[in-house]
């Protein structure tokens, strides 16, 4: 593609050099140059793109972009090496990765789900109501890429990076889906990483602590403004009417059209009489004129505000109540709520909670149905908010009758150093506990003191196959271990 046409639609831009060079990729790792690429140079929060420019060229680039500010002089590029000079780069890459892939997010409609938690659900649950009733659904997320029934490749991050997601939407478009459903993160938004994109419906599950660090955000108004952009790229947005954060939206001068779904207060999707149990909730809500009684097989209140916010996208695309309240009963989510077979016949469920808030809402849920001791494993994600860790160690030792603290994706930090934060909130309550940084040792222990009336609750990892540690994803499939562990007793 003509470079001239790459960057169509960007304001700001300086140039020098042949705009009409033609472009035969986009990158913005120097290690993936080719000949004829344009490389876009991005500071990012561990390594600057602009000192691997020469790399660039070496490699092929015949386009550079650089982010303003930039000391030119310093740069010694070939006469036949076009220079771009960009006010943000970040931003630029996702246009232009839109442009080199002839805006594939045109060719069908987007539903963009954000907030706190809930989103991998709300998202599963929404392509499980839209496939009933006949559509193509592509899947972004947390868990994988999915288009149909097939998936693509498991994900490393809740929303790729503008030049990866491009790149899955042109896929998409081949495939001819009808709808993409997506996780929309903070820091996707944050970071311009769906810069350009327009949302048919735009959700806001939740709005509770979490992703405040160095490498995040600073705050609780960054992350929440962060989250606020993507309704000022939304026709239609339904938002947590019991939220009082995301209710914020309703006094906002955005663009979109706001409804709201909800439990406690007036809303225009509403549930009542609700009904949890171990393995299920069920309650009644209006779809059209029909007041229609819904079960999903996700125990717990937040499951409900999942199935509403599913609900509303279904009453928007026309879906039928039948349909509707088919896929929810049958919709499965890998590593939420996650109940794993053993031989053992021990209940023992994965799921991803991984904050405060999801720690107690799954330990809630769980504790009103467990007959013996409900016995929580978990542990916290180091290089991430280290405020939360006392306030979840004190939650954990409320609510479960027996806690091992142990580890989870201690990244760079010294993992004994977490679980020594996490006891401090323990110390607090007068809850039992064990502290075991081997992850592997801690679900045995849980699993050598359970008995068949008791619940073990694997919190932090849901769908993760890894443990991070030091910049290295080591193998670590709850479900394999957990059997493994059986085999072993």
């Amino acid at each position: 593609m003509e470079l001239k046409k790459v960057l169509s639609g960007l304001e700001g831009l300086k140039a020098k050099g042949d705009l009409d060079l033609d472009i035969k990729s986009l990158e913005s790792d120097s290690r993936k140059i080719k000949k004829d690429s344009m490389f876009v140079a991005i500071k990012g929060f561990d390594t600057d793109g602009h000192k691997y420019i020469d790399e660039a060229i070496k490699n092929g680039a015949k386009a550079i972009m650089v982010e303003e500010g930039t000391d030119l002089k310093k740069l010694k590029l070939p006469e036949d090496v076009t220079l771009i000079v960009a006010p943000n780069t970040r931003y630029s890459l996702a246009i232009a990765a839109s442009n080199f892939y002839k805006n594939p997010s045109k060719k069908f409609k987007i539903i963009g789900v954000t907030g706190t938690k809930g989103k991998t659900t709300t998202t599963f649950m929404i392509k499980s109501i839209l496939e009933k009733q006949g559509k193509k659904v592509g899947l972004i997320g947390t868990i994988a890429i999915y288009i149909g029934d097939k998936k693509i490749v498991d994900s490393d991050r809740t929303t790729p990076d503008s030049l990866e997601l491009q790149k899955i939407f042109y896929e998409m478009a081949k495939e001819k889906v009808d709808v993409v459903v997506m996780e929309v993160s903070s820091q996707s938004l944050k970071l311009d990483r769906v810069a350009g994109l327009e949302f048919e419906i735009g959700l806001f599950t939740n709005f509770l602590r979490d992703h405040i660090s160095p490498k995040e955000h600073p705050d609780m108004e960054d992350y929440f403004m962060s989250k606020v952009k993507m309704f000022n790229m939304c026709k239609k947005a339904y938002i947590n009417a019991d939220d009082v954060h995301v209710q914020k939206l309703c006094k906002m001068n955005l663009p979109c059209e706001i409804k709201t779904y909800g439990i406690d207060n007036p809303c225009n999707i509403l549930a009542k009489d609700i009904t949890v149990t171990s393995s299920s909730v069920d309650f009644k809500v209006k779809i059209r004129e029909r007041n229609e009684r819904i079960k999903t097989s996700i125990p717990g209140r937040f499951s409900v505000y999942n199935s509403l916010a599913a609900i509303s996208v279904g009453i928007e695309f026309g879906c039928t109540a039948e349909n509707i309240k088919a896929a929810l009963e049958t919709v499965r989510v890998p590593g939420r709520s996650e109940l794993v077979d053993n031989k053992k016949e021990l209940t023992i469920m994965i799921d991803y909670a991984h904050s405060p808030e999801s720690l107690e809402s799954i330990l809630t849920a769980v504790k009103a149905y467990t007959r013996g001791k409900l016995i929580s494993v978990f542990g916290c994600g180091g290089d991430r908010d280290s405020t939360k860790r006392p306030i979840m160690g004190e939650i954990s030792g409320k609510i479960a009758d027996f806690t091992i603290i142990t580890s989870d994706n201690p990244r760079t930090e010294d993992p004994n150093k977490i679980i020594k934060s996490i006891e401090t909130g323990i110390k607090k309550t007068k809850g039992k506990y064990v502290c075991i940084e081997n992850r592997k040792e801690a679900i045995k222990e849980a699993i050598k003191m359970a008995n068949k009336t008791d619940v073990i609750v694997l919190a932090g990892k849901g769908h993760e196959p890894y443990q991070e540690i030091n910049g290295k994803k080591y193998d670590f499939d709850e479900r394999k271990i957990v059997r493994e562990i059986i085999e072993e007793l």
